[in-house]
């Protein structure tokens, strides 16, 4: 159970944890035990047979021939954009609304990030908008599937085929999804996978890996990843550190049988939430061809900042992700590409608005039912009406009157 530090710097203990991550590893203990000792045992730390094993489990379940194991998501997007060339002088198309790692990985690769707007209802890559900010010197265009949900890619690759453009997915928030049944990690030129541990495929540490159906880039990518080896102390070009640890591999081994389980239950809790949140909260929409595996929940409120305090006193551990959009961060502002503005009102709509809810595998009823009543009071009182004490009527959820006390007891009382 986290701990939530509510602003007045009073901490509360959390009825609805924002990660559940204990929970999820209480219940592969023993396996995880068992990969660290065989890890242990075997001195093979860094790369090494466990990276190799797993970069062709995790390459067969993204419907990718090749994968890369590097030390973060972040290394994944950078050295990927490397690997294709891509450099001083390029730009990148990335949208505004996404989080840092996305425009970073940009300029660590020496090329620029043009920003473009995003979809009201998804959040996700406006390809309209995207078009509209290529210019004679854009090489690639990085679509982000962000919060679970793949980007609508027959659009995005049909503009990068007409343009010539490198597609790098942005795949940190979506292991496993998919658009139109193929995964992500096999929709466009490469893909860059995250494996922080809150992600949906998480490790116990930090950990990213490129996923491509392009062998020369797989070679690049494994070259740049270890000081720019070719064979053993053969250096064939400048290269970085950032190496997968071969524990990590292992432990992430004995997590991806699971996986898609996993992201059944978080899709059944999104379910029961729409169900029971108040109309005030405005969700995502999800597109039928492009069923999101929820890595996060986001919804929208004219101010998110007042329901996030209202939520963490009534003990359920929401926050705000994403509430400067990738323009407003003080690292990126000022950037060459500002010179061509593009309009991203969506995008800064959505950091004005976006807030998140937990959401995990491993939530129970009580903690789901909790959380819509927690949001319907917390409504409730920015509406200036007083908390009522119910939910709406739904065929999911029984009408409850639960108490403002009941919304902060203790989780064994459920």
């Amino acid at each position: 159970m986290i701990k939530v530090v509510e602003p007045s710097g009073r901490t509360a203990g959390s009825l609805a944890p924002l990660v559940g991550l204990s929970r999820q590893h209480a219940s592969l203990a023993d396996e995880l035990r068992g990969a660290f000792e065989r890890v242990m045992s075997s001195d093979a730390f860094v790369l090494g047979r466990e990276v190799e094993a797993f970069e062709q489990e995790f390459a067969a379940y993204s419907e990718a021939s090749e994968c890369v194991g590097v030390a973060s998501g972040t290394a994944a997007l950078t050295l990927a954009l490397i690997a294709a060339g891509i450099g001083r002088g390029d730009e990148v198309v990335v949208p505004a609304h996404t989080f840092i790692a996305s425009a970073l990985s940009v300029l660590h690769a020496g090329a620029t990030p043009v920003f473009c707007d995003v979809e009201r209802d998804t959040g996700l890559i406006d390809c309209g908008s995207a078009a509209g900010a290529i210019s004679t010197r854009t090489t690639a265009i990085m679509p982000v599937h962000l919060y679970g949900q793949a980007c609508d890619m027959e659009p995005i690759n049909r503009l990068a085929k007409r343009h010539g453009l490198f597609v790098l997915e942005d795949a940190a928030q979506a292991h496993g999804a998919s658009h139109n049944g193929r995964r992500v990690g096999s929709l466009g030129d490469a893909a860059a996978f995250s494996f922080y541990p809150s992600k949906n495929l998480g490790a116990l540490g930090d950990g990213g890996a490129v996923c491509t159906s392009d062998p020369a880039l797989a070679d690049s990518v494994r070259q740049l990843r270890d000081l720019g080896q070719r064979t053993k102390g053969e250096h064939v070009r400048a290269g970085y550190n950032e190496r997968l640890d071969g524990l990590q591999a292992a432990l992430l081994r004995v997590k991806l049988p699971h996986l898609d389980d996993w992201n059944g239950a978080r899709r059944r809790h999104a379910r029961r939430l729409r169900a029971g949140l108040p109309n005030d909260l405005v969700t995502i929409t999800e597109r039928a061809s492009t069923p999101s595996v929820y890595h996060l929940f986001p919804v929208r409120h004219r101010e998110p900042d007042s329901l996030v305090r209202l939520l963490h006193a009534s003990g359920i551990a929401a926050g705000r992700h994403y509430s400067r959009a990738a323009h407003q961060h003080r690292a990126l502002v000022g950037l060459p590409s500002r010179s061509r503005p593009v309009e991203l009102s969506e995008a800064e709509a959505w950091a004005a608005e976006e807030l998140s809810l937990p959401i995990f595998a491993e939530l129970r009823e009580p903690e789901l039912q909790r959380i819509a009543f927690a949001c319907q009071a917390a409504c409730t009182s920015l509406d200036g009406r007083g908390f009522r004490g119910h939910v709406r009527t739904s065929s999911m959820w029984r009408p409850d009157n639960a108490s403002p006390r009941s919304l902060t007891s203790d989780p064994a009382d459920a």
